[in-house]
Parts: structure tokens; sequence; C-alpha cells
């Protein structure tokens, strides 16, 4: 059995910065009441023609470079995304095109938040039983096209963005137990408001006068936030047991960007000392699903916030109910 480890990680951030205040001509609310209620002040949008295979070639191109892996030594391309416009074919086997990659494995999972944290333990398992060398893992959303802008209750939360790794060999182990889970009866929790199929008979009809409304994404933020706060803290704990440390022995921790005070909660909860760093760029970037850990930790290693080959507890959480988390050490 072999080991496995992150090689190299990069990010891709749309230009377009989006306000409070933008978000605030749709929404009655307020850029305090945002602020204190998850922490964001901007969010960024991608351009109306840039596609999530657009950002996720971006963020791949750097991870690969600073890796210093070329195309042709990638076996296996993995891409985690809810918000690919198409249900077939696939977004990674485009990205692996254009990448240059040749036949790899190339395919999409639909983990919501935790999809990189999933993406992450399917490429260790590859690498360590030889299934491939090495595997690209991308997280990637464009959720500006499916946010509500008029519902007060998720308009604000989202943005758009890309994070990649590439996964290898390695002659220490570089990845640790993953823990995660599922809850499919919390499903309406966090969910597409409508199925195509029943979009359908009203797509269909010749004599229809109004819109149709499109099946943007909803969530039930206090519910949401209650399960963050009381299940995914113990999970963030035992995930740091399984690997065999403490959180005094962590040198980062990367939380999916999804609330500041869900943030919050888990650091106390861990009993996280003060020298440890924490990824909070949901107040710039906000929740960008499965692309907000990797972005996250590309930005602390980019400017000096984490250090390289340190230990970094990483976790998702999201639609699904899902959740995904192991404990990594950085490239």
């Amino acid at each position: 059995m072999r080991h496995a480890r992150i090689h190299g990680v990069g990010g891709y951030r749309p230009e377009r910065v989006v306000t409070n205040e933008e978000i605030l001509q749709f929404i009655d609310s307020s850029d305090e009441w945002i602020r204190q209620r998850s922490g964001i002040a901007t969010r960024r949008w991608a351009r109306e023609d840039e596609t999530v295979i657009d950002m996720a070639e971006a963020a791949s191109r750097q991870a690969m470079e600073r890796a210093g892996v070329s195309p042709d030594q990638i076996g296996v391309v993995i891409m985690a995304t809810v918000s690919h416009p198409f249900q077939t074919p696939a977004a990674a086997p485009q990205l692996a095109h254009r990448m240059g990659i040749p036949s790899p494995a190339a395919f999409d999972i639909s983990a919501a938040c935790a999809g990189y944290c999933h993406a992450v333990s399917l490429a260790n398992d590859m690498v360590r039983v030889g299934t491939a060398d090495y595997v690209l893992v991308v997280g990637v959303e464009k959720l500006s096209d499916f946010t509500d802008k008029h519902d007060r209750g998720s308009a604000f939360i989202f943005g758009d963005g890309a994070g990649a790794a590439v996964i290898g060999v390695s002659d220490f182990p570089g990845i640790g137990p993953t823990l995660w889970g599922s809850l499919g009866d919390q499903a309406e929790v966090i969910t597409q408001r409508e199925s195509w199929i029943d979009l359908r008979p009203t797509m269909e009809d010749a004599d229809r006068t109004e819109a149709v409304q499109w099946p943007a994404f909803v969530m039930q933020g206090q519910t949401v936030f209650r399960w963050a706060v009381f299940s995914m803290a113990p999970v963030a704990l035992d995930t740091v047991k399984a690997a065999g440390i403490t959180p005094d022995d962590l040198d980062a921790f990367v939380p999916h960007q999804a609330n500041m005070r869900i943030t919050d909660a888990m650091i106390k909860a861990l009993k996280l000392p003060e020298h440890v760093p924490v990824a909070r760029d949901i107040a710039e970037t906000g929740n960008t699903s499965a692309a907000s850990i990797p972005l996250a930790m590309s930005r602390m290693l980019d400017e000096g916030e984490a250090p390289h080959g340190g230990l970094a507890l990483q976790i998702g959480f999201g639609a699904g109910l899902v959740y995904a988390a192991q404990v990594v050490v950085m490239p």
C-alpha cells in the first residue's frame, strides 16, 4: 500500500466583486444584518459567459504548476460541483481535454459543500492502491446561476469560484482518515426549489402567459445553522482524533466557508489554540460550496497565513445533508 499527499493547490476567484449593497437592491434587509448573520461583506460572481469549466481550468493550471506535475502524469480527474448546468456530459472530461490530459478517468461528483473533501478521500484511496499516480481534484461552483436574488434567506450567501489540488504518490502518509456521512431524511433543508421534471409540463405549455420560475437553490437557514453547530463540531474533533493528533498539533483549520458564526462555534468546540490560523474567506468570497476549502487553503498558503508542510483540518458540510472531513499535510 502506497502513501498519498497533496502536492499542490490552486484557486481562482472571478473578477467581479458583489457588495451587500448590490444584493440589497432585491431583498428587504441591511448590510448590518447580513454581516451579523453570516459574516459576509462581499462575494465574487463569474461573468455571464464564464463557466465552471473555465474557472476549474484556471485553478487546475495553478495547482499543477505548483505541484510540478505534467498533464500526462494525471490519471484521474474528479470535479466536485452542483452548478454545472448540464446533467450530461460531465464537466470533468471537458476540463481534462482543455488541460491536455490524455485519456484519464474523469467524472463529476455531487456532494455539495462537502464535495471537495469527498473527492480528496477518493483520490487518496486511488493513489494508495495504485489506480493512479496523480489525481486532479477540483471543487468549483457558479452558484450565481442558481441563486434567487429575491429570496431573503439565500440571496446574500452564495458566490462563485474554483479550487484545485493535485494528489499523488508520497513517501509519507499525507492524508488522514476521512470521517463522512449523510442524513438523507433532511434533504429538504437545502435543496433545488423544483425538479426539472416538475417544470417540464409548464415549459411545454404553449398557452402559458406567465414566466416559469427558475428552480433556484433554497435553504432553511436556522435548521442548517443548528445542524452545523451541534453536529459538525463533534465530527471535526473526531477527525483530529482519528488522525492521531490533538488540536494543539494543527497548523491550520480550513472549514467550509458557510457562515462565520458556524466557524466560531467549531473553534470553541475544538478548543482550538489561538496560534492556529483559521480560514475566514467567507467575508470576501461568500459561500462557494465545493470550492471553498481549496480556495481558502490556497490563499492561506500564498499569504503565509498557514505554513507549507503543516497539518490542516478541513471539513465540508452541506446539502444532502452530507459531510466529510480529514486532516491533511499542506503542500
